[in-house]
């Protein structure tokens, strides 16, 4: 088993998430041949979006989870659904122009729009809440939120309410920070019972689920051929997936991505639960929260009036050690009455970031799509891209293809050295931000 597979299983056992739903048995892993309109490979919100929209469309699918549905970052993430995107709108603007950079700001809109369409449609319970607090820590991240925000609202309209010195105490109670813009349009969900309800609501419109069903080997051409330990699928058309783990069940399945995306490691840690008149002192509107670091903190109370504090990223793939330390005085210092709660809950996983940080999507040759670079803001834009993708294979490929235009590079280094030049970077923008 590789490094990454070892770090991601060991700590995603323990997740809060896990602990409080009550999965399905499993879906039995794929035995035999099985032939189909699309395959779909990767069943975290990507692939699960991909196939109920396939279905929806008349296609016949079949998915293939190398784990259980949303074992991977879908399924522990800090559940925050958020507005734009993890580049922000400058590689749109730079590489597209204004008319792609708003038609792509608006695409994020609809990826929000999108998940309370199908909570809604598909009766998802998932703890949904909308509010978001972008956060700043410093004289100089306060000067960027504002600047930023400012240029949001210019250029694309997004309306939010800024704080600025004292008056940030009224959205979160915290000595930490010196700026918070509040905004509706993001907002927080519980990631695994949203992912369970999409699998559900696939599974009823007709798509064939496996799971523990990697695909080791994919032959392409007129038909794609999907093979994984005990049988194989053929389709006409195929969408790619697994993100970051690809690669890591199934070396050659796809390795010309491979290289565009990097798996970085970040970390969760759930509190006991809390008295819910302390939670509405801290964030008074249950808003999700993030800083504007590079290297970023995140957080938000769950249904259960329990912190859901977030951060300490690793680019090595190697769990940070005493991790549960670190991570209760990170939120000790955010929130001083939270020093002394018990921890009960540590996980943590990897995401897949692109070199600009910008959505990475399109197609080797003409039948297989893939989707990927999601960079910590998957939470609404994979079910965006299971609808463009869907259009795209039906015929409607426009607005796909503002993604698939998109230029990116790999991360430098090889398979070898990619990953310690990747720590060596981020060393750089720790000190950055510590600079403040």
């Amino acid at each position: 088993m590789s490094k990454l597979l070892a770090s991601d299983t060991q700590l995603n056992r323990a997740s809060y998430y896990e602990a409080s739903v009550q999965r399905a048995p499993a879906c039995a892993p794929l035995k035999g041949s099985v032939a189909v309109d699309v395959v779909v490979v990767g069943g975290g919100f990507a692939g699960l979006s991909a196939a109920l929209e396939l279905a929806e469309r008349g296609y016949s699918v079949a998915l293939l989870e190398a784990d259980r549905l949303c074992s991977g970052a879908s399924g522990r993430n800090g559940g925050q659904a958020i507005v734009g995107y993890a580049s922000g709108q400058e590689p749109f603007e730079h590489q597209l122009g204004e008319a792609a950079a708003r038609a792509a700001w608006d695409m994020s809109l609809q990826a929000i729009g999108l998940i309370d369409e199908r909570i809604e449609r598909h009766r998802i319970a998932c703890d949904r809440v909308h509010g978001y607090l972008h956060v700043a820590d410093s004289t100089r991240k306060a000067h960027a939120l504002q600047a930023e925000m400012e240029r949001l609202h210019r250029r694309y309209g997004l309306q939010s309410e800024l704080a600025l010195g004292t008056d940030v105490r009224a959205h979160i109670d915290s000595p930490r920070y010196r700026a918070a813009a509040f905004e509706t349009r993001s907002g927080h969900l519980h990631p695994l019972k949203y992912g369970l309800g999409l699998a559900a609501a696939a599974q009823r419109q007709g798509v064939q689920v496996f799971e523990h069903s990697p695909v080791v080997g994919l032959s392409r051409g007129a038909s794609l051929v999907a093979r994984t330990a005990q049988g194989q699928v053929t389709a006409r058309f195929g969408v790619l997936a697994g993100n970051c783990m690809l690669g890591e069940y199934g070396p050659q399945v796809a390795p010309d991505i491979g290289a565009r995306i990097m798996p970085v490691g970040t970390y969760i840690v759930g509190t006991a639960p809390l008295d819910p008149a302390l939670c509405r002192q801290l964030i008074p509107a249950n808003a999700a929260v993030a800083d504007n670091n590079f290297v970023l903190d995140y957080f938000r109370f769950s249904a259960d009036a329990r912190m859901l504090f977030g951060g300490r990223v690793s680019y090595t793939t190697l769990t940070p050690p005493r991790l549960q330390g670190m991570m209760q005085k990170r939120m000790g210092q955010i929130f001083p009455a939270l020093r002394e709660v018990p921890v009960e809950f540590i996980w943590g996983g990897f995401v897949d970031i692109s070199m600009n940080r910008a959505p990475d999507f399109g197609r080797l040759g003409h039948n297989l799509y893939y989707l990927q670079g999601f960079s910590g803001h998957g939470v609404a834009l994979t079910g965006l891209a299971g609808r463009l993708v869907a259009e795209a294979l039906a015929g409607q490929a426009e607005r796909f293809d503002v993604f698939a235009k998109l230029r990116h590079h790999a991360f430098p280094g090889g398979p070898m050295l990619r990953t310690p030049s990747l720590a060596v970077g981020m060393l750089w923008h720790r000190l950055r931000d510590a600079l403040r």
